[in-house]
């Protein structure tokens, strides 16, 4: 009986049609990734780092110098982009007043933000982020010189290409374009913008944040210009006691959203861009270190860290200065313009697949305990013209099977036993865009669920 389910299963699937087998490639992805101009964002890091310091407590009233003038910059460049779409984005500056550990005095922290609302589901948001406040090695040392030409003035540079390339198309879900500030004294501006789009009863399906994305060249002196490492964490910030106890026992640890989501961009650049490779990092970032994206998981939402292959440390958090020979300093001869171009692709592509893709299944089950069979169940989402169903080993990084579902809300797959695999559920829309795939449970789930976790003291 148990050949006969199996040869069942193969049946079945030879019998499906090979379009529904596979995700299908999207011309309009591929034409993105032409849209770009690593020359722009050359001039947007000149400008960046001509404000000689962007520390978060740095003069706010200067036009030449300073944290005010580089966002008041920002905000300019944003308005520019939409006059040139027609008025298509609508720029925000939610702020906080902020006393913290790396904040001694009460300072206004303003990230500049811009919208750019889907037309068919525009509740929900993809994010592409990045910080635009500076340091060098005294993090509290807001007057000398801090060029942060790579971090993150290069992030910067990703967001504002995004917004200038995907302006000039229009999408389904909403897209957000964000420069934050404060990510230096302790992810400020991660806090802010999250409280922001919890404040707006936003669906974030995303955050892409970036940071220290501009240069190839690691500490070695050799220079990786073929990957970009993409940081995710494995099981979810806000997760509950239940949930934790689950997914001991049945396993889970490396399939929250932002992993699902880390997959799905990596999936997205071996289509779309030549000789340029995700490197899945199972961490939430590097080690001991944070990013924006942390504020943004803990209000629930899938956020992943998009950090260049090869830190060069004598770059990073540095005082301008030359010893032994070696030069110190954030400064716009360490990046690579180029490879800053391949990373605002992938953020590009991503963006536009994951807006006009559906929303992820909601409410995604399973069952098949003490059965030859396994069942998965889910609820349907608007825009999806039917659903994929997913498997891979325990130990795969990547899904590597999937069986077409077509619209129903359940598929049997004889055969396959759920002790031995993990799965999951995607969404697909009639011109054959697909969503990240769904996890089965409340912590594999696309959908932010509720208030943000305990801050931990700094």
């Amino acid at each position: 009986m148990r050949a006969l389910s199996i040869a069942l299963a193969g049946a079945l699937l030879a019998s499906t049609p090979a379009a529904a087998q596979t995700v299908e490639e999207q011309a309009l992805l591929h034409q993105l990734t032409g849209e770009v101009r690593p020359e722009r964002m050359r001039a947007d890091i000149e400008a960046l780092v001509g404000f000689g310091t962007r520390h978060t407590m740095s003069d706010t009233i200067s036009d030449t110098r300073g944290i005010g003038a580089a966002r008041r910059w920002a905000q300019r460049e944003f308005e520019a982009i939409s006059r040139d779409c027609g008025g298509c984005l609508t720029v925000v500056t939610p702020s906080d007043t902020v006393t913290a550990a790396r904040v001694p005095t009460p300072t206004e922290v303003v990230n500049i933000v811009a919208i750019q609302r889907g037309t068919g589901d525009p509740n929900r948001v993809i994010i592409i982020s990045g910080h635009i406040d500076s340091r060098v090695t005294d993090v509290m040392n807001f007057t000398s010189d801090a060029p942060g030409a790579n971090d993150d003035a290069s992030g910067v540079a990703a967001v504002l290409e995004a917004a200038r390339v995907l302006s000039k198309h229009r999408f389904e879900a909403t897209l957000v374009f964000a420069v934050l500030s404060g990510e230096e004294q302790g992810l400020l501006g991660g806090k802010i913008v999250a409280d922001y789009a919890q404040a707006q009863g936003w669906r974030v399906e995303a955050n892409l944040n970036n940071d220290i994305v501009g240069n190839s060249e690691g500490q070695s002196g050799v220079r990786d210009t073929t990957r970009v490492r993409v940081f995710s964490e494995g099981t979810k910030t806000v997760e509950t006691e239940a949930q934790e106890e689950r997914r001991r026992y049945n396993g889970g640890e490396v399939d929250s959203s932002s992993r699902n989501l880390a997959r799905f961009v990596d999936g997205l650049a071996d289509r779309y861009l030549a000789n340029f490779d995700v490197e899945m990092i199972y961490r939430t970032d590097r080690y001991g270190r944070g990013g924006d994206q942390v504020e943004i998981l803990r209000h629930g939402f899938p956020a992943v860290r998009i950090s260049e292959g090869a830190e060069n440390y004598d770059r990073q958090h540095q005082d301008l200065r030359t010893e032994d020979g070696v030069e110190y300093g954030d400064t716009i001869e360490g990046v690579d313009f180029d490879y800053l171009g391949q990373v605002a692709r992938l953020n590009i592509v991503a963006m536009a697949a994951l807006a006009n893709a559906p929303a992820s299944p909601l409410g995604v089950t399973i069952e098949g305990a003490v059965k030859p069979d396994t069942t998965l169940k889910w609820r349907a989402v608007p825009g999806a013209a039917g659903y994929r169903v997913w498997w891979r080993s325990t130990t795969a990084p990547q899904w590597t099977h999937s069986r077409w579902a077509g619209s129903a809300t359940e598929l049997v797959l004889p055969g396959i036993v759920i002790d031995d695999y993990f799965f999951g559920v995607s969404a697909v829309s009639d011109d054959g865009y697909e969503s990240p795939v769904v996890f089965p449970g409340p912590a594999g789930s696309f959908v932010s669920v509720g208030d943000p976790a305990p801050r931990p003291t700094q």
